[in-house]
């Protein structure tokens, strides 16, 4: 087998490049308390698009400061509450899933929930101004403004806000919701798990926003990690102020959220992944102390890994 990064017997024994800022617990505690004080003005509004063995909602809900975020919302008709639920997040740029693309779970009688990311592809509100058209950059937004104003920072909020929010509903037991998600859904999927610790299940598969320092390490800054690069060449040219930017991005690395999680976790890493590299991957699942499985992909990439839906859909039948 071709190796892109280091052996696999290696991988389970890597800890990450990226610093952990000295204040991460105290940061993250902090951001959850400027969550929780928000005005969540939660809005269900009956979808256009309906189906006879389901029923279709679009959720609104103000995320910090203060934008509207969107998720769809699918429970299933004719099933005795209360339900259990996951929270499903989508790839880097994208937006929620079609929703017919969601008619899986409540078939199972399991309601599912598809956050739209801020700013990205989808109908979530991006508070500097614009509704879903900034599309990408958003690793290094707010970087020069403070930690606080991370926009990683806000939607790995907003995940753990939808899933409160989830949890509060009546049909919904808060104690059986677990979350899904690959790539960028996977990062949040983990983030999700990490803040709102009443998650019972998460199926994250090859994860990004992990170990920066590393991907930067590896000439691995392209493709979805470009912004990397583009800051360097645009605001650092010298790399005088490298240090301090990786140890900034610590704060939205995944890999330092990943102890908080107490969900089971299953996941997913293909070991020809040139998009987010296995170990970078394997740096956030190993400091996971929950209970764990890792499903490996010798032969394939950042791609459509075969069967692990499937699997996906059972682990989460255990809710």
């Amino acid at each position: 087998m071709p190796l892109i990064d280091i052996p696999l017997e290696q991988l389970y024994q890597y800890e990450g490049r990226n610093p952990v800022p000295v204040d991460f617990d105290d940061y993250w505690n902090r951001s959850l308390n400027e969550m929780k004080a928000v005005d969540a003005q939660v809005e269900l509004v009956p979808a256009s698009f309906q189906v006879p063995r389901a029923e279709c909602f679009d959720v609104y809900f103000t995320g910090v400061r203060g934008a509207r975020i969107h998720a769809k919302y699918v429970r299933p008709k004719h099933v005795q509450g209360p339900l259990p639920a996951v929270v499903s997040f989508h790839g880097y740029t994208g937006r929620s899933a079609d929703w017919s693309e969601l008619l899986g779970y409540p078939s199972l009688g399991i309601a599912i929930f598809a956050m739209d990311c801020r700013g990205q592809g989808g109908s979530s509100e991006d508070t500097g101004g614009v509704k879903g058209t900034t599309h990408n950059g958003h690793i290094i937004r707010g970087l020069d403004s403070g930690p606080d104003d991370l926009l990683f920072r806000h939607i790995f909020l907003d995940t753990a806000q939808l899933a409160g929010i989830a949890m509060e509903l009546p049909e919904i037991d808060e104690s059986r919701v677990g979350a899904i998600g690959g790539s960028q859904g996977g990062a949040l999927a983990i983030a999700c798990a990490a803040l709102e610790p009443r998650i019972k299940r998460a199926a994250p598969f090859y994860p990004f926003l992990s170990d920066y320092q590393r991907v930067w390490e590896m000439d691995l800054a392209k493709d979805a990690y470009e912004e990397l690069r583009t800051y360097f060449r645009r605001f650092d040219p010298l790399h005088e102020r490298e240090a301090e930017i990786f140890e900034r991005l610590g704060y939205i690395d995944i890999q330092h959220l990943a102890p908080r999680i107490q969900a089971e976790v299953l996941m997913a890493v293909g070991l020809m992944d040139t998009i987010c590299p296995p170990s970078t991957q394997f740096a956030a699942y190993n400091k996971i102390k929950a209970p764990k499985s890792l499903e490996i992909y010798p032969d394939f990439g950042h791609e459509h890994l075969p069967f692990f839906q499937d699997k996906t859909m059972q682990f989460m039948l255990g809710l």
